[in-house]
């Protein structure tokens, strides 16, 4: 779905007319207009504002075009209700919300994010605990918050 198309539904999936939309965000009723036409698109700040109001993520707003991994865990973000926020309640598209939760990380290191992840990863290989360790520490080590 393109932006345009993204933003009428979410207009009127919130009951709102462009002008309501408008006061909302704090722009005129041609800018909501001009958006849902697919004319211009917000900027990043527009962006941003939009999905605080709409409690959607920035990601969402753009269409989904990538796809988030949590920078922690590297679990795959494929809904807004699985990304973290900061405490003023921002989305924070890097991690899920299960290893940053209340702007503090979950796993204060590596090593207690393997121990959990042994603990509770099915091994349907039987592999033994070191082989596992040394798997999950490899892929871990590729996500931005353990490099």
């Amino acid at each position: 779905m393109e932006v345009k198309e993204i933003l009428k539904t979410l207009r009127e999936k919130n009951n709102l007319t462009q002008e309501e939309m408008a006061q909302k965000v704090n722009v005129t009723r041609q800018a909501v207009s001009r958006w849902e036409t697919g004319e211009t698109q917000p900027n990043s700040e527009m962006l941003k504002v939009l999905s605080h109001e709409f409690d959607v993520s920035i990601n969402t707003l753009l269409g989904s075009p990538r796809t988030l991994f949590c920078q922690c865990c590297g679990m795959p973000l494929s809904e807004d209700s699985m990304i973290s926020r900061e405490t003023d309640g921002n989305f924070n598209e890097d991690y899920c919300k299960w290893c940053y939760t209340d702007g503090n990380f979950v796993y204060k290191s590596k090593e207690s994010l393997l121990d959990f992840l042994i603990k509770t990863i099915p091994n349907p290989e039987n592999q033994n605990e070191d082989e596992r360790r040394k798997l999950f520490d490899y892929h871990l080590s590729q996500l931005k918050h353990w490099k």
